[in-house]
């Protein structure tokens, strides 16, 4: 592996030709307003997992008054140089770990988004799917001002806020059938869909030796996005890691950058 870092974004040779699948994580959201996880600097979180969510009311009280305030924040964001820079890249696949939706939002054509979009929500009663605005209206209504005795509260990178006291937020149920609703996302203890998965590695085995695997603001901590480093590697495929700081793929990148996500994308797509 050859580790570089320079104020200058030098694109290395092989990223300027042969086909590319991109594996975008919560770094390169962050010019959007959006915080990391585990980027330089975060503070340690530990996000609710799906089993504390199914696990009663209490819990689900919990998240979606969090949420809730969080959504109002989230929903703003606008995609940033990064986004716009990828999706004029146009790779084969762009891989996210995002629920953010910002790729799509930039133009981006083809994308799994391995953890599901905060922008949909789903019954886990009857499956039925249902907007996320939707559901911020109704939450409105059913919690008048609340939004406003919880201003300045600190937003999370999955889109809910730092706050404690969560009693007496209503949530609504699923207007089909009365059962409680989910973001239509993955959570920690939950597993990606397999169509997902086997979408991705499709694509990631479609490369060859004079192709590359491009990671970007992932620090690649959970096996859900480290995965396809692996089989990248173990292919022979080129795998070049954008990222502040170390990740868990370092040992198995062709180059590891230590550079910012729009700054490193832009200088890419100026290029290619």
């Amino acid at each position: 592996m050859t580790v570089e870092a320079s104020p200058e974004i030098a694109v290395p040779e092989l990223l300027r030709h042969g086909r590319l699948v991109v594996l975008t994580g919560a770094g390169l959201s962050t010019d959007s307003g959006i915080p990391d996880y585990r980027g330089p600097g975060s503070p340690s979180r530990q996000p609710m997992t799906y089993q504390e969510f199914v696990s009663g009311p209490a819990a689900r009280q919990r998240y979606w008054a969090r949420s809730h305030l969080g959504w109002s924040r989230m929903r703003g964001a606008e995609p940033n140089a990064g986004h716009r820079a990828l999706a004029a890249l146009d790779p084969d696949l762009v891989i996210t770990q995002n629920v953010d939706g910002l790729h799509e939002a930039a133009g981006s054509r083809r994308v799994v988004a391995l953890h599901g979009r905060i922008a949909d929500v789903i019954c886990l009663s009857c499956g039925q799917r249902s907007s996320r605005a939707a559901l911020a209206t109704r939450m409105v209504s059913a919690n008048p001002g609340y939004a406003a005795r919880h201003a300045g509260v600190e937003i999370r990178p999955d889109g809910d806020v730092e706050l404690d006291h969560t009693a007496g937020f209503v949530v609504p149920a699923c207007e089909s059938c009365g059962g409680a609703l989910k973001p239509d996302v993955v959570f920690f203890g939950e597993n990606v869909p397999a169509s997902r998965v086997q979408q991705c590695y499709d694509a990631v085995d479609a490369l060859t030796a004079d192709d590359s695997l491009l990671v970007v603001g992932s620090s690649l901590t959970v096996m859900s996005g480290f995965r396809f480093v692996r089989r990248a590697a173990r292919a022979g495929t080129p795998v070049v890691i954008v990222n502040r700081g170390p990740t868990r793929g370092d040992d198995l990148a062709t180059i590891k950058l230590d550079a910012g996500c729009s700054e490193f994308l832009t200088a890419l797509a100026e290029v290619r």
